[in-house]
């Protein structure tokens, strides 16, 4: 890298540093942090445990953004201070630095970005994340296992904690279906970008003569909602059935009937819950999964009555694939919605999404923008 072009990525970098600081309004955050830690001090702060972790999660929330820019802008700073030095007198150590220093702030630039951009209701919530084999048995049943891999890599990737909610096993491998809680800062708002059909072409491991097959499999995100939601769900609309638990690899298994089914009759949205061995501790959660499928039922209604009035036609069959992982005869991941492709297939089934996740969130920014 020239140092005619180390000083233009340093005026790109300082004028996106000079838009956060206008989107941020920081004086107005850290007054925010101000009251909140004041009330922290109160001494009846703790009485309502779930009101005060609610303050504690917006007071985190605001330092993390607010310290996090003001970390890129003294970053910012010290380039400048070597860039001046280099310019003054040469020096390779220093530039090669300096060159370095430029592409890792210009990537935690657009990392943060990224981050000020999910900014709808729920994009900062935990995520609640199902997998469904479509039809093909076995094939694509080891499909979700791979893509539950994937998701659980990534999740681990960005520091998040991934507890299985459901999980019923495939008959022969894979799995039948899963529901995973992935609890993080934007959880939700990284991983909408995920929901819909992911399709796999690979020879099979499971036909003896090497044929080549396609697997489908259906990923649901919804996010998961706090009290603070209102969905109007009347008791006489459940059915709540109770069984023993079952899991991979023996696990979560008991001897008492402590995961719980409860079906919304009207929708017939069915959940299931056994990650906990206490029945009533499942219950709460399954509850809580039921409240996102009908908010998500909600949302998903009313955007299919907005493409009704604009005339637009959405297929939602197995056809209309988000992704497609090819294995064989060449390697490749495409994304259908962006035309985002990775030929690196290995590292994708190792969880590095965050391309697809980056290209996917901002064409959906720039079409509501």
């Amino acid at each position: 890298m020239e140092l005619v072009e180390v000083k233009q990525e340093l005026a790109q970098i300082a004028k996106r540093l000079t838009e956060f600081r206008g989107s941020l309004d920081l004086d107005e955050k850290q007054e925010r942090i101000a009251e909140l830690e004041e009330k922290m001090t109160d001494p009846s702060f703790w009485n309502n445990q779930e009101a005060a972790q609610v303050v504690i999660n917006e007071s985190n929330v605001l330092k993390e953004s607010v310290n996090t820019f003001l970390d890129l802008d003294a970053e910012f700073q010290d380039l400048e201070v070597s860039y001046d030095l280099v310019k003054e007198e040469a020096d390779d150590e220093l530039q090669k630095e300096l060159e370095q220093g430029v592409k890792q702030l210009s990537k935690a630039v657009s990392e943060f970005e990224l981050q000020l951009l999910l900014s709808e209701p729920y994009d900062k919530n935990n995520a609640i994340l199902e997998l469904h084999p479509g039809a093909g048995g076995t094939e694509s049943q080891d499909w979700a296992s791979m893509l539950l891999r994937m998701y659980t890599r990534w999740a681990e990737h960005r520091g998040f904690k991934v507890e299985t909610m459901d999980y019923l096993p495939g008959d022969e491998a894979g799995v039948k279906s899963v529901t995973l809680l992935i609890k993080g800062h934007n959880a939700y708002g990284y991983l909408k970008a995920e929901k819909g059909v992911h399709r796999l072409v690979r020879i099979s491991p499971f036909d003896s003569s090497g044929r080549r097959h396609t697997s489908f499999v259906s990923c649901e995100i919804m996010p998961e909602l706090d009290d603070s939601v209102v969905i109007d769900i009347s008791p006489e609309d459940l059915k709540i059935d109770t069984y023993r638990a079952s899991g991979a690899g023996g696990q979560h298994i008991n001897t008492t009937d402590s995961a719980v089914r409860i079906t919304h009759l009207p929708t017939n949205t069915v959940v299931t819950c056994q990650s906990e061995r206490s029945q009533i501790k499942n219950r709460e959660q399954a509850m809580k999964m039921m409240k996102a499928k009908l908010y998500q039922l909600r949302i998903e209604e009313q955007e299919q009555e907005l493409a009704e009035i604009r005339g637009e036609q959405k297929d939602i069959g197995w056809g209309s694939q988000i992704r497609s992982y090819v294995f064989h005869p060449y390697s490749m991941v495409k994304d259908h919605r962006t035309n985002f492709e990775i030929g690196n297939t290995n590292g994708v089934m190792d969880g590095d999404l965050d391309g697809f996740i980056d290209a996917y969130l901002r064409q959906s920014m720039g079409k509501s923008s």
